[in-house]
């Protein structure tokens, strides 16, 4: 199993602070955004006398109203065809599980989400990345160079819209070419789409399962971890309109038995978020991310995409080995008792030797915070040595 990109470099980031070192966190996707109240409330205020067992699918009526939710998306789906899960991350797992045999291939963009290696080597799932490069800010490459890769062995093409970790927003033209691609040689397209609402620019989102033709080939990974700021309850789901799917998918729900019932209240109290939290939370990122690629752009020999949505970016730095310089600014780099941390990005790579001068970084702090966490990188380039 690989390590995680993201926590990997934990235990220096702890000791730093053991030596009395403040670590301001670029690392890891974990909002500092409230969590919606409602949701909060909904576990203080229960009444539950017995904490029993869920259905391994979800309860129906927490099914119903994530179908509601989905319908205010032009994602029409029924109830029955949503399996909720313990976090997307269990969503992933089971999806990977329910589409491929030992030996089998998926098709990932990369650079891409970490886990989608870890659960492919846990599955026995070969990965056959096709790279997409910071040049244009990590867009879909040419749909024939996808069509190359495909094998008798290839089940599936998976990727994050929007992306972690390049921010990327895929375009309604560019689904279209893969629907079509999938629809050809008659495979699944899996869309992990946590990061839904996270857009700017006033540009639209577009769910896979919104294009026509793709009720038998099209399944979204789902989360509320970052939607509602809710990354500790672990509850996502799997929606899919391919009944085989869905059924296979149920065994894998019943062998763990169920989701975390604490977590599903909540969960779905979180549904009846009103959309000024929404637009709250997205003015706030829009902001952030603005700032952050301002003021990266400002040190000489960076080179940085410009994310459309989620709340990630990937920079290019002059050094030759982004793993090094990142575990160096823990271990020996500090300025005012300050240092930062920073995940990087040839962990999001399959390709050997692909974004060693990379890193990824999680705009999920104040404005304040990171304009000192650019000026605490700059300042740490200008004196490491490679």
């Amino acid at each position: 199993m690989p390590e995680s990109p993201i926590r990997k470099l934990v235990p220096y980031a702890e000791d730093a602070k053991k030596r009395g070192v403040e670590v301001f966190h670029l690392n890891i996707g974990q909002p500092d955004i409230e969590t919606p109240e409602a949701a909060l409330q909904a576990v203080k205020e229960n009444d539950i006398k017995i904490l029993s067992y869920a259905r391994s699918e979800g309860s129906e009526e927490y099914r119903k109203k994530l179908s509601q939710y989905y319908g205010k998306n032009d994602i029409e789906v029924d109830h029955d065809d949503i399996i909720v899960t313990t976090g997307g991350s269990e969503a992933l797992l089971f999806t990977l599980g329910s589409v491929t045999d030992f030996g089998d291939e998926i098709i990932i963009p990369e650079p891409f989400y970490a886990n989608y290696n870890g659960f492919s080597v846990a599955n026995g799932i070969k990965v056959v990345p096709i790279v997409s490069g910071i040049e244009d800010d990590f867009a879909l490459p040419p749909i024939e160079d996808f069509e190359k890769l495909i094998t008798d062995k290839t089940k599936a093409i998976l990727i994050c819209n929007p992306g972690n970790p390049t921010g990327y927003l895929y375009s309604r033209e560019e689904l279209e070419k893969l629907k079509e691609l999938v629809l050809k040689h008659d495979l699944f397209l899996i869309a992990d789409e946590v990061y839904r609402e996270f857009v700017y620019d006033g540009i639209k989102h577009h769910s896979i399962l919104s294009l026509d033709g793709m009720e038998e080939h099209g399944i979204v990974i789902d989360s509320v971890s970052k939607r509602y700021s809710m990354c500790g309850a672990r509850i996502g789901c799997i929606v899919s309109k391919n009944k085989n799917l869905i059924q296979t998918a149920l065994k894998y729900a019943q062998a763990r038995l169920s989701s975390p019932s604490y977590a599903l209240l909540a969960s779905e109290a979180a549904l009846e978020t009103p959309s000024s939290y929404f637009e709250n939370v997205i003015e706030e990122y829009d902001a952030r991310r603005n700032v952050l690629i301002e003021e990266l752009s400002k040190i000489e020999g960076i080179k940085v995409s410009r994310p459309k949505g989620a709340f990630y970016c990937i920079a290019q730095l002059p050094v030759k080995d982004a793993d090094d310089f990142a575990q160096w600014m823990l271990e020996k780099f500090s300025d005012n008792n300050q240092t930062v941390m920073v995940a990087p990005a040839s962990g999001f790579y399959s390709t050997p030797g692909s974004g060693k001068n990379q890193i990824r970084i999680a705009y999920v702090l104040k404005k304040e915070s990171l304009i000192r966490s650019v000026e605490l990188l700059k300042l740490a380039l200008e004196q490491y040595t490679d």
